[in-house]
C-alpha cells in the first residue's frame, strides 16, 4: 500500500488522472491522499525515447532497497541507475481537478521541513496550500530550482467543491500499480524486438526535470 503523509521519510506509464504541470514562476497546489514511494529507471529505446521502469528492488512501503523481487532492468542494463521518483495527488486550483503530482526531491524535502511546524498538508481541515516558485537557473532542461514560499503556505480547510473532488480519491497504488517482474521482463523483451510503445511524454518530462 502507499504511504500517508506522516509515514514517509522522503528518502530514498500513463495515468487516467491528469498530471500536474509545473510552470515557471509561482505555483500553488493542495496535496491530497497518500504518497507513492518508488525509484524509476529510464530505459532508452528507439528514437531515443525514454521508458520509465519501476525499480523492483525498492520496497514502496519500507522506503528502502531490499532486493526481494527480481529486477530485470538490472539484468538487461547492468550499468543503468535508478532515480528517486515519488508521486502523490494534488488539487490544482487553476481548474479544481485532482491530478498526479510527480514530486521534485528538493521541493519535497522543503515541504517535509515546513510540515514540522505547519502540520500535515494533506489534512482536509487543518492542512495548507503548497506555494512555491519554479526558477530557471540555466539553459538546460534540468537547470531548475524549486523554492517553497513558507510564508504563503497558509492553513486552510478544503472547500465544499474540493471535498467533493477528493470524495472518491484512489490510493496511489491503484493510480500507479506496481508491476510484476514478469510483466517488466515481457515489456523489456518486446522493446528488444518491436521498439518503443507509446509513452506519456508529459509524465516522462515531469519525472526527469528537477
Amino acid at each position: 500500500m502507499a504511504l500517508s503523509f506522516n509515514q514517509t521519510n522522503g528518502k530514498a506509464i500513463k495515468s487516467s488522472i491528469d498530471t500536474f504541470v509545473y510552470k515557471d514562476g509561482d505555483n500553488k497546489l493542495r496535496l491530497v491522499g497518500d504518497i507513492l514511494a518508488r525509484y524509476v529507471y529510464w530505459v532508452t529505446g528507439e528514437n531515443n525515447k525514454n521508458i520509465p521502469f519501476e525499480c523492483l528492488s525498492f520496497d514502496r512501503n519500507a522506503e528502502r532497497f531490499n532486493n526481494k523481487e527480481r529486477d530485470w532492468v538490472r539484468e538487461f542494463f547492468p550499468d543503468l541507475k535508478c532515480g528517486w521518483s515519488y508521486a502523490m495527488q494534488c488539487i490544482d486550483p487553476t481548474d479544481g481537478k485532482v491530478k498526479v503530482l510527480n514530486l521534485k526531491k528538493k521541493l519535497w524535502e522543503q515541504i517535509l521541513t515546513a510540515a514540522e511546524d505547519l502540520g500535515d498538508p494533506t489534512d482536509p481541515d487543518k492542512g495548507w496550500d503548497v506555494c512555491f516558485k519554479r526558477v530557471k537557473t540555466g539553459p538546460l532542461a534540468y537547470n531548475v530550482e524549486y523554492q517553497l514560499q513558507v510564508l504563503k503556505c497558509k492553513p486552510r480547510a478544503l472547500s465544499v467543491g474540493e471535498r467533493a473532488a477528493i470524495a472518491d480519491i484512489k490510493s496511489m497504488d491503484e493510480v500507479m500499480p506496481r508491476p510484476t517482474p514478469e510483466s517488466q521482463k515481457e515489456l523489456l523483451d518486446r522493446l528488444q524486438v518491436a521498439g518503443v510503445p507509446d509513452v506519456d511524454e508529459t509524465l516522462e518530462e515531469e519525472f526527469k526535470i528537477g
